[in-house]
């Protein structure tokens, strides 16, 4: 346990090194978020105006759960598409960076819009595993959540290389998946210490930023002080959005360092080879 966390760790200082030269690539994050945001609203407003009319449509008439099963998965498309272009881009920059180059926005942005058809394929598979799930979730209930877990789970293990395969690569998004399955199952073993660090790491600081937060807010707040209350709390949400989009471009950088590590030979900068050799433990 203790040796996974010392590796996690020194993931997590080597992906911050490489950010620490590339600061720009916080900015990859900042806009997905943006543009997901925007997603939602622009969903949420027709949806909101459906449901102050009772759940029916112009002419009166109830929806169908099929027109809510298309808006679903228009959604998860669309949100999906978001995240994967933005993310692809955060790869693309990682790996130029990598490369010892020195990666602009619009090289990221450039790399992920010549391969938005295939990206676009993967968010399609990735919206109908999502709805598909969501189908289960709620026709079995308590059975179908585990169920819904486990899948899920295997999934995101199944596809945790996806979006460097499509960035390196000029193949579709299903062979992308094949091969980042083979990737795992070549080189994974029974957990993904560097992921699992970031995540934890990520979660404990979140976790002290909003204890911290919350207890100057209300101590502000108990003295009757408005102006530091409030200055309290946009100081807080200002350290956790700083810090998503911290742990978002860590994983971006960590996913394109793995892959290359994974697939070619030779120095990864940024990176020491032990600790890449480490990340994914061998299967007993």
């Amino acid at each position: 346990m203790f040796e996974r966390l010392s590796r996690s760790w020194q993931l997590v200082k080597a992906s911050a090194a490489v950010l620490q030269q590339d600061r720009k690539l916080l900015l990859f994050p900042l806009i997905s978020t943006m543009a997901m945001l925007a997603v939602l609203t622009s969903f949420a407003i027709p949806v909101l105006g459906w449901m102050a009319l009772g759940g029916r449509g112009g002419s009166g008439a109830p929806f169908a759960s099929s027109t809510l099963y298309i808006l679903g998965f228009l959604f998860y498309l669309t949100q999906y598409f978001v995240i994967f272009f933005f993310n692809a881009a955060l790869v693309a920059a990682a790996m130029i960076r990598l490369d010892g180059g020195t990666p602009t926005m619009a090289d990221g942005l450039r790399q992920a819009a010549r391969r938005w058809p295939a990206i676009l394929g993967y968010a399609a598979l990735a919206a109908t595993m999502g709805l598909v799930l969501r189908v289960i979730a709620e026709r079995f209930q308590f059975v179908g959540r585990i169920v819904v877990g486990l899948i899920g789970a295997g999934w995101t293990l199944a596809t945790f290389l996806v979006v460097p395969v499509l960035v390196a690569r000029d193949i579709g998004p299903l062979d992308a998946v094949k091969e980042s399955a083979a990737i795992l199952k070549r080189t994974w073993g029974e957990n993904i210490a560097g992921q699992a660090g970031l995540g934890a790491a990520f979660t404990l600081l979140q976790f002290l930023l909003i204890t911290l937060g919350a207890a100057l807010v209300i101590t502000f707040a108990a003295n009757g002080s408005t102006i530091l209350t409030v200055l309290a709390l946009l100081l807080t949400l200002g350290a956790l959005l700083l810090a998503f989009l911290v742990h978002g471009a860590l994983s971006g950088i960590y996913a394109a360092a793995l892959y290359r590590f994974a697939t070619q030979s030779g120095d990864t900068q940024g990176f020491d080879q032990q600790v890449l050799r480490n990340a994914f433990l061998p299967k007993a």
